[in-house]
């Protein structure tokens, strides 16, 4: 079969547009963004994060009751216009006490949750780079500590020290910084042989230099990822402490704490456990969301 060649044109080449960068100039964080904008399951997750922070500050400010205020005469009160959430068996306003509890589960998530990167980062960059066998006696230790389920060493350093929220947090950070040393380290591993640490060492570069300024920097977008999943992680943890008992205790308020004392009534005031619960879950969800969201937007083989 022939083809006429009067049914084709030459167009010829334009220089100026065939060296214009179609893409518009941005970093490597700015990109990511733009990416996670995209996601719009994640945006969710994100702007529910949002609301149940500013919540946390301003919820208890929209009742005129005080979360750790007793009132006798009006004890297991239904959710009403007076009372949103409903009292518990004190007469406390519940609307009150889950945002002052959200407070505090929100903060012993997060801040179990920096602690145990902060030290996983430490050690796993300290091991990956230096290897030998500081690295086999610190990856040795990290395979008995991981063998032995974390929950045992949490409750025995709740009940060695106490409960509380700083105890909650220490007893987390103590136990969970493990995977995070280990995945830091393959990071490192990766990296360290790489020519960008080569030049840095020509230049004069010690140890502490190329560890803390060259090679955790380029692994911040693995460890940016792993904290916002180790986040839930850490309000679970705190949750199911204070509903056996082992966490805040009362007056002070956490989900986890209202979850517990809702379950002994649940089958007479349900919505003692099932507005706790909800508020658990939502939040769990939505960082979950927000932190696969995340994981895409930093991968740059996902970029187009």
């Amino acid at each position: 079969m022939e083809i006429s060649k009067e049914k084709f044109r030459h167009v010829g080449i334009n220089e100026g547009e065939s060296q214009a960068i179609v893409r518009p100039s941005m970093t490597y964080w700015q990109d990511a963004w733009r990416r996670l904008k995209k996601n719009k399951i994640a945006m969710v997750g994100l702007f529910v994060i949002i609301i149940m922070t500013i919540m946390s500050i301003i919820g208890p400010m929209m009742v005129p009751y005080v979360h750790s205020d007793n009132d006798l005469s009006n004890t297991d009160q239904w959710p009403s216009k007076e009372h949103w959430f409903g009292t518990d068996d004190l007469g406390r306003d519940l609307w009150a006490r889950v945002w002052v509890g959200a407070r505090v589960s929100l903060f012993i998530g997060l801040m179990a949750a920096l602690l145990d990167t902060l030290l996983g980062v430490l050690i796993g960059g300290i091991s990956g780079y230096y290897g030998g066998k500081l690295d086999m006696l610190i990856m040795r230790f990290i395979d008995v500590m991981i063998a032995i389920p974390g929950m045992i060493f949490i409750i025995l350093i709740m009940v060695i020290v106490g409960s509380g929220v700083v105890p909650i947090i220490i007893s987390f950070a103590i136990t969970g910084w493990l995977s995070m040393a280990r995945l830091v380290r393959g990071q490192i591993l990766q990296l360290k042989e790489q020519e960008f640490v080569l030049a840095a060492k020509t230049l004069g570069a010690n140890s502490s230099r190329l560890i803390f300024r060259h090679l955790i920097p380029n692994t911040l977008g693995v460890i940016i990822v792993s904290l916002t999943m180790r986040i839930p992680s850490a309000i679970f943890t705190e949750a199911f402490l204070s509903f056996i008992g082992l966490g805040v205790k009362p007056p002070m308020s956490s989900w986890g704490q209202l979850a517990s004392s809702g379950a002994a009534v649940l089958r007479v005031y349900p919505y003692r456990l099932f507005i706790p619960a909800f508020f658990i879950s939502i939040t769990m969800l939505s960082l979950n969301l927000f932190g696969d969201g995340l994981r895409d937007a930093l991968d740059p083989r996902l970029r187009r």
